[in-house]
């Protein structure tokens, strides 16, 4: 199986964090890659993202294999810094990107895969990593009544700024970090009235206190304990967020660590906190149905907002790409990612797919090279 610059290249799916990560780090070992983008350019989810985003993890820890990110960027790095990292990134790493390469399904043939692709593209590698995104498809629930809406209803993915909503009464869908920065910027952009319905309280952490940030505690807790953890972090949110309740944003009764391992991470306070006290925000039931010009919401009253914008999340859609191959659990992630391939699928490798508390880039950064080592090793067996 021929991996160095004479060979076949690694097939990568996907220019994000992900994918470029993995490209430098196999080239560091004298391996070749193309990477396969649909977008006309690197990192396109990063560049669809609202303008306020800033990185919830530290420049350090933020940084892919091979290249640090400049510190004119600051700690916390702005979205259009972090696409332009991406960039620079690429071309520091001489990383060979085919834009315009949509990549249909993947199946095996022999030792090797197919990458089934537009435009009728047949490419066969021994190696395929994919890399598509932890946010790749758009999630909107269907709630009852949903398509007779009378006002905007928008996923968060649509949504940039606070300018076209300045004056509106607005209800934000989700209490993940995304709505929770939507709401804020709203409140502070001048919609007239902010609500945020949650299923679920949401734990809320500090993003740093005296300068020690909340992904610091994420890398030190991440192989203690699950119930060690939770007291911990129920310990130090009495001490470092207020209680809320009376405003309607209660503590939540499950621990954090425990969520965390189900796959809700923590909101880190940009705002919010804030704008709930005052009373720009205002947290309100979890959406029930849709009727005519009003939203009913569990607690069975209802609010008749202008704009609803649904925070409510991203499906993997890997389901198309490999769900034929037995590779995926029953929400449709992989059953395996980063140095290990499943025993039916040797050569198919997925990074990307996870989001722990020590930070999604840090650990992508870290499966990058623990695929770049296990290709190699496969490539002088």
């Amino acid at each position: 199986m021929p991996m160095t610059d004479d060979g076949v290249p690694v097939h990568i799916i996907g220019a994000g964090p992900a994918g470029l990560a993995t490209a430098a780090a196999l080239h560091e070992r004298g391996i070749s890659t193309v990477v396969l983008e649909k977008a006309p350019s690197v990192g396109a989810s990063w560049r669809a993202h609202y303008d306020r985003l800033r990185l919830h993890t530290t420049r350090r820890w933020s940084a892919l294999p091979g290249l640090p990110i400049p510190r004119s960027y600051g700690r916390w790095v702005g979205r259009d810094d972090f696409v332009r990292y991406l960039e620079s990134y690429t071309e520091h790493h001489g990383i060979e990107v085919a834009t315009g390469v949509e990549v249909d399904t993947v199946e095996r043939d022999g030792t090797d895969w197919v990458l089934h692709a537009n435009g009728g593209r047949r490419l066969t590698t021994p190696v395929t990593v994919v890399a598509t995104g932890y946010n790749h498809t758009a999630h909107l629930p269907s709630w009852p009544g949903r398509e007779g809406y009378e006002g905007e209803l928008l996923h968060a993915s649509r949504y940039r700024d606070a300018t076209p909503y300045a004056g509106k009464d607005v209800l934000v869908v989700g209490t993940g970090n995304t709505g929770a920065e939507i709401a804020v910027d709203l409140a502070q952009g001048g919609a007239s009235r902010v609500r945020l319905a949650m299923r679920t309280v949401p734990h809320i952490v500090r993003r740093s206190t005296l300068g020690w940030p909340a992904q610091a505690n994420g890398i030190l807790c991440r192989r203690l304990p699950t119930r060690l953890v939770d007291g911990l972090a129920a310990r130090m949110a009495k001490i470092a967020v207020p209680d809320l309740s009376a405003q309607g944003l209660p503590r939540p009764t499950t621990g954090l660590y425990t969520r965390a391992r189900q796959g809700a991470i923590p909101v880190q306070d940009v705002g919010l906190i804030a704008a709930v006290r005052k009373g720009k925000v205002e947290p309100v039931a979890a959406v029930e149905s849709f009727d005519g010009g009003k939203v009913r919401l569990a607690d069975g009253t209802s609010v008749d907002p202008e704009v609803v914008v649904a925070a409510t999340g991203y499906q993997r859609g890997l389901e198309e790409l490999v769900g034929g191959l037995g590779v995926l659990d029953e929400t449709g992630r992989p059953l395996v990612h980063g140095g290990r391939t499943h025993p039916d699928a040797q050569g198919l490798y997925f990074i990307g797919y996870t989001n722990p508390l020590s930070g999604m880039l840090r650990e992508l950064s870290l499966d990058a090279r623990r695929i770049a080592a296990s290709v190699a090793r496969a490539a002088t067996s």
